[in-house]
């Protein structure tokens, strides 16, 4: 709900009152992702479309904001003709077409292939360097383990809630992760 059309109003007892833009939805589609191709792309405007479903009806279809899809959606997302499968950190969000879709939607396919000629191609952020690592964590006294950047780390002391002790860089063959480096 992040564009505003400033010549739709609602009525004074609407939501949002006289005076205030309706706000409508947008779909975003990222360069990165025309990539997929177009059938890709249908089944994400498809998997959006339930969402918008979900709104018109007043389902909600999600939690944790928005990234947990539930079985509500799940239930949306067949009904327009998307298969999704559970992922068990965003829930019923995966989506593929099945072929009667892709079928039902040959000439839609085929004219977002004729659409999408070209893509945006992925970004190397680190110029070909290594990553810095990481700094290592800090531990307590009962032995909690927190990261922080050392110049917040040289502000001042870090107390832990629960022993009372000042968090401390932890040695390397402390570091439980292996990302520093044993002695």
């Amino acid at each position: 709900m992040r564009w505003a059309d400033p010549d739709q109003q609602p009525a004074d007892d609407e939501e949002g009152g006289a005076g205030v833009p309706v706000r409508l939805p947008e779909v975003f589609v990222g360069g990165e992702g025309l990539a997929r191709g177009p059938a890709e792309v249908l089944g994400t405007l498809l998997h959006e479309a339930a969402h918008a479903l979900a709104h018109i009806r007043e389902i909600k279809d999600t939690s944790r904001q928005g990234r947990w899809h539930n079985a509500r959606f799940k239930a949306l997302a067949e009904e327009l003709g998307i298969e999704v499968t559970k992922d068990p950190r965003i829930g019923w969000s995966p989506t593929t077409i099945p072929a009667g879709t892709r079928e039902s939607y040959a000439q839609v396919i085929a004219e977002l292939g004729a659409a999408l000629r070209m893509h945006r191609s992925v970004e190397i952020t680190d110029g070909g360097r290594t990553k810095k690592p990481s700094p290592p964590p800090c531990v307590c006294g009962c032995g909690r383990r927190i990261r922080v950047s050392p110049t917040v780390l040289a502000a001042g002391p870090i107390t832990c809630g629960v022993c009372g002790t000042d968090f401390t860089p932890a040695l390397p063959d402390e570091d439980p992760n292996g990302e520093g480096e044993s002695k």
